[in-house]
């Protein structure tokens, strides 16, 4: 299935929302919490497998800020994973020239937590290879919603005027101000929504859903969310006819 992609036709940014941790241990009789130790296994297999295809960045959807409303104990749990995966895997990044980052707001995290993820960015910030961003404690509204704010505070400061917003201003400001838009966005888990994940930018992302579940997500499944993004026709409104002609 490797052989098959076209490395000339690439999504330069895929982004991933990792969905049935909990379902898949449950379906295994084990603890949710099994199952978000067995993803990430997967984040393991799906990183290295972009990173060697040659996708630029790769946005993984980490922690939700609606995720915040499950049992304590699970929320816990998901922090203190965290924070020993990041431990664990930063020297594997570091090996594979691969560069982590972040989105979201957070501020929020547990204190362990974020000295583990600002200590895993700043350890990688030389890396030119591949970027892998992690969303925690994020919201594509809440991000929305802060560049608004940035834009109203300078209106008032005078230093911009209302006429002068735009989508690219918008869009500088977001989380992802620095990075491509996702071309590609993959779910697990047979769910069909987007739960509130990069709005603004897959505004022309293709979609694949797939009913496997996170942990038991391989690089073959990664190969095929890809095969199909290539066998799309990407118009961006234009026709068919105009995207030949040119």
């Amino acid at each position: 299935m490797k052989g098959q992609i076209n490395a000339e036709k690439l999504p330069r940014h895929i982004a991933i929302i990792m969905d049935g941790n909990g379902r898949w241990a449950k379906k295994h009789g084990k603890p949710r919490v099994f199952g978000h130790k067995s993803g990430v296994t997967s984040v393991r297999e799906t990183t290295e497998a972009a990173a060697e295809l040659g996708i630029e960045y790769l946005t993984l959807y980490a922690f939700s800020t609606e995720n915040w409303s499950r049992p304590k104990l699970e929320v816990s749990a998901l922090m203190r994973l965290l924070v020993e995966t990041l431990s664990r895997e930063i020297s594997t990044l570091s090996k594979n020239n691969i560069r982590l980052q972040a989105i979201g707001d957070l501020s929020r995290l547990p204190d362990a937590t974020r000295r583990a993820l600002e200590a895993g960015i700043e350890k990688t910030k030389g890396n030119k290879r591949m970027t892998l961003v992690l969303a925690l404690n994020y919201s594509g509204r809440w991000e929305i919603a802060e560049a608004a704010r940035q834009l109203a505070q300078q209106v008032q400061q005078g230093d911009l005027e209302p006429g002068d917003i735009d989508e690219t201003r918008i869009g500088e400001r977001l989380s992802t101000g620095s990075i491509p838009d996702p071309e590609l966005l993959i779910r697990t888990s047979g769910e069909a929504r987007i739960s509130n994940f990069l709005l603004w930018q897959i505004a022309y992302a293709e979609l694949h859903f797939t009913p496997v579940f996170w942990p038991e997500f391989r690089k073959e499944n990664l190969y095929e969310a890809i095969l199909d993004f290539q066998n799309r026709e990407r118009r961006f409104g234009k026709t068919s006819e105009q995207l030949v002609s040119k």
